[in-house]
């Protein structure tokens, strides 16, 4: 049964959030903002603290509406642990494997993380009574487009490519289940390609950042003419909070940046921003399977009233400064 002292110290608040991965790049940036943003609300920071998660990159850790909370969403006894504990009303489930690389290596792990674990939080939100389940996902899940296919809507068919996207289009699939089958209040947001300051260094674009400052080579997969339609990341945590305060239940929403890029170009970009000539870009052999464009529709989003308001340039002016800070 929930303590006294919890129950009470829950009354305060008109909503109590597990969010998962916070300590991540999106899952952190969602916290620093929306903490602050809704001080009635109550967030539960639920992180393993993986190698790509830095506890650094929270602004608020002292706030009197934020707890910290170690564990891993495999462990599913400890995961009931924490529902125990805290007895959240809503989740917001950020946390996932990501790297395509790591994933094409280590298949396993992203299956046991991104669908097994997300399963585990499934059953809990259904035995807790959770009012919203949110779960992040990706535009990869719906594959390669051609170069000149229109960006994608939400009813386009899952044509995963590589071990991350068929992950995530996996726990996509038991998240929706999950709405037909037992009535679970669901919602499913889909980004492109995020970028902002706090990354890991795995992701391309700081990547690029922490080579062309040190003057190194940054290599780039194959001739560098995959597209990927960018979005600051402060964009994506404003279109995640409007889905899951205004989005239908039982939906899908595409969140793009409407910034296509070729890698090529971006890192031409950031090596004209960055200004070091010595520089370069080193092309190495490509990726298996690397999905030539991902190019999302994100009217139905707007519908609620949401759009991204950074353009490209002005957000990696922000990232750059902010790198070169630390």
């Amino acid at each position: 049964m929930q303590s006294r002292s919890a129950a009470g110290n829950n009354m305060r608040y008109k909503k109590i959030i597990l969010v998962t991965g916070g300590a991540g790049f999106i899952g952190g940036a969602y916290l620093n903002t929306m903490v602050l943003l809704y001080p009635r609300y109550r967030f539960i920071n639920l992180d393993a603290l993986t190698y790509a998660a830095d506890r650094k990159n929270l602004k608020i850790e002292g706030e009197k509406n934020y707890v910290f909370v170690k564990a891993d969403i495999r462990d599913q006894k400890r995961l009931r642990g924490v529902f125990e504990k805290y007895r959240p009303t809503h989740v917001i489930h950020f946390a996932a494997e990501s790297h395509v690389d790591n994933a094409i290596a280590s298949p396993h792990v992203f299956v046991e993380t991104n669908v097994l674990g997300t399963l585990n939080l499934l059953d809990l939100a259904r035995t807790y009574r959770i009012k919203r389940f949110h779960h992040i996902s990706t535009d990869e899940v719906y594959g390669s487009l051609s170069l000149k296919a229109k960006p994608v809507s939400e009813d386009a068919p899952l044509r995963p490519s590589n071990p991350y996207s068929a992950s995530k289009a996996a726990a996509d699939c038991f998240v929706l289940s999950y709405h037909n089958t037992h009535g679970l209040n669901t919602v499913i947001t889909r980004s492109s390609n995020n970028y902002g300051s706090g990354q890991h260094k795995e992701k391309l674009i700081p990547l690029f950042i922490h080579a062309f400052k040190g003057g190194r080579r940054a290599p780039l997969y194959g001739s560098g003419i995959h597209v990927r339609d960018w979005i600051y990341v402060g964009d994506n945590v404003e279109g995640i909070d409007r889905v899951f305060h205004k989005g239908k239940s039982g939906e899908v929403y595409n969140l793009g940046g409407g910034n296509e890029m070729r890698n090529i170009d971006v890192a031409k970009k950031l090596l004209a921003l960055i200004g070091n000539r010595q520089a370069r870009v080193a092309r190495v052999k490509d990726r298996p399977g690397h999905d030539l464009r991902y190019a999302l529709n994100s009217a139905k989003a707007r519908k609620l009233g949401w759009h991204p308001k950074v353009t490209f340039d002005k957000g990696l002016l922000k990232t750059i400064a902010q790198y070169l800070k630390r």
